[in-house]
């Protein structure tokens, strides 16, 4: 537990770390970079990231088979699956960087009609590093998922924050030097490597990693391919869903556009880690409790109270977003990148549902109930594929996002939503019940934010920050008087009495 706890405050010291850098670091970044060679970096790195679906699933999977070996044949049946996990992931680095060099000779061939030649061998020498990137990755993610297994949150949040801080140290010297997108890609070479040594030494001299590589068992390779097929596709379909725009900005409409999406989508992965930040410490838990049979009652709500934190933290950040989002980014990326703005709410908005309730795809698959999921998703994003070429060509990015928002709407509010209430055992009235219950608080700070805007102008950080810091205690303050229930103001209370003690 305590572990856990670390793991969720850390998770979110990172998320507040990592933001507080940006504001400082991003528009210093993209004005050395330039929008053309921003909107080229942006281009390649969510190509190239295609790759990643290469683990056809397996990672998803190394918790659920760590749990069952450890039940059953304990540090030797661990062993056993670590080696045969490493032996999988070594054959599929060995694939990515196959598959890459032939992506990377044909570089010409994939992007030739909106590249200029430098842009184009800029691309290649990008390509090349980010494949080499993924490949690395591969095998060493078996340790990441060893330490999660064991759940040792507190080593793998502090490695994150400082990988968060060195980033900018060591990427801003370079991009001074001239070295530009390619700075960017080389860094995070780099820090990638040097996080991954970090895992492997905790795995083996703090953790006591064993590998056993004997006989394979091609009878569990059988029925780890059958659990994870449709995690792979899922893996393929969000990849899709969050590339398939700047792909579609790249070929129909350059660099520029893909830029100014990329600022707008940077901005949705922030508000996307304030949701995974504490979801991703209930995995192991989640795997215990279906793996002892717990009744769906106890997994509602557990996926109840998760969903209302993480509503009550999302919704403050969107709505304080749309009051003063337009002067941030102006702020933070340039009067050039206010087509951002649009861009972000249309992703951010309809991504809020499926974030408040990711803890159901953790049940889908701790139940093995997660093929529906990825059928859905995969007929999503053809839709989604389908609407966005249409409207990028017709509106650009803003097009693009509109499309991909309407898919995540239908897909998520409405299909899942039934799933999870008719097949997987959660109460879903129950659960929106509660989360709707906190909806009359957000009424108090959005009333200040309308007449704030109304009364005054904000303009730059120093407009967005005497905008924050009221709403931001206003906010607070209805959240705790009009919406928490008595468990969740204890955790306030408790955090309150710790900081104290501090």
């Amino acid at each position: 537990m305590d572990q856990k706890k670390a793991g969720v405050l850390l998770s979110y010291g990172q998320t507040v770390l990592s933001t507080m850098i940006s504001l400082v670091y991003t528009p210093v970044m993209l004005r050395l970079l330039g929008q053309s060679e921003y909107g080229l970096y942006t281009l390649v790195n969510g190509f190239i990231s295609n790759l990643s679906l290469m683990s056809f699933g397996l990672g998803s999977a190394y918790v659920r088979y760590y749990s069952r070996y450890d039940a059953s044949g304990g540090e030797d049946g661990v062993a056993k699956i670590n080696g045969m996990f490493m032996i999988i992931f070594l054959v599929i680095a060995a694939m990515s960087l196959v598959v890459g060099g032939v992506l990377v000779a044909n570089v010409h061939n994939i992007f030739a009609a909106k590249l200029t030649p430098a842009e184009i061998e800029t691309a290649r020498v990008l390509m090349a590093l980010l494949v080499i990137n993924i490949a690395v990755s591969f095998p060493c993610s078996v340790f990441t998922s060893y330490i999660t297994a064991k759940e040792r949150f507190f080593f793998q949040r502090m490695i994150s924050m400082i990988r968060t801080v060195l980033n900018p140290i060591v990427m801003l010297p370079l991009l001074l030097m001239g070295m530009g997108s390619v700075a960017l890609v080389v860094v995070t070479l780099v820090l990638s490597v040097v996080t991954d040594v970090s895992s492997i030494w905790f795995s083996f001299r703090k953790l006591g990693m064993r590998f056993t590589f004997g006989k394979f068992d091609f009878k569990l390779l059988r029925e780890m391919g059958g659990f994870s097929f449709f995690i792979f596709l899922n893996m393929i379909i969000d990849q899709i869903n969050w590339t398939v725009d700047t792909t579609i900005l790249g070929i129909v409409s350059g660099t520029a556009a893909t830029a100014i999406y990329g600022v707008g989508s940077q901005l949705h992965r922030y508000y996307m880690t304030i949701s995974t930040s504490i979801s991703g410490v209930f995995v192991p838990q989640i795997n215990r409790l279906v793996a002892r049979g717990e009744s769906d009652n106890a997994l509602t709500q557990l996926f109840t109270r998760v969903g209302r934190i993480q509503f009550m933290l999302l919704m403050l950040v969107l709505t304080g977003f749309i009051f003063v989002g337009e002067p941030f980014i102006e702020a933070w990326g340039g009067g050039e990148y206010e087509g951002a703005y649009p861009i972000a709410l249309l992703l951010m908005a309809p991504v809020t549902i499926p974030l408040i309730q990711n803890l159901g795809i953790e049940i889908q698959r701790a139940k093995n109930k997660h093929q529906f999921r990825s059928k859905v998703y995969f007929f999503m994003a053809l839709f989604n594929v389908a609407i966005s070429i249409p409207l990028g060509i017709r509106w650009g990015g803003f097009g693009c996002a509109m499309g991909t928002g309407i898919s995540m709407i239908a897909c998520n509010g409405f299909v899942m939503n039934w799933y999870y209430h008719r097949y997987i055992g959660l109460d879903m009235k129950y659960f929106w019940t509660n989360i709707l219950r906190i909806v009359p608080s957000l009424v108090p700070p959005a009333l200040l934010g309308c007449l704030a805007l109304r009364l005054h102008t904000f303009a730059g950080y120093g407009g967005v920050v005497l905008f924050a810091l009221p709403y931001c205690v206003v906010y607070a303050a209805s959240v705790y008087l009009l919406a928490m229930n008595e468990s969740e103001k204890d955790l306030v209370r408790a955090m309150g009495r710790k900081l104290r003690r501090a």
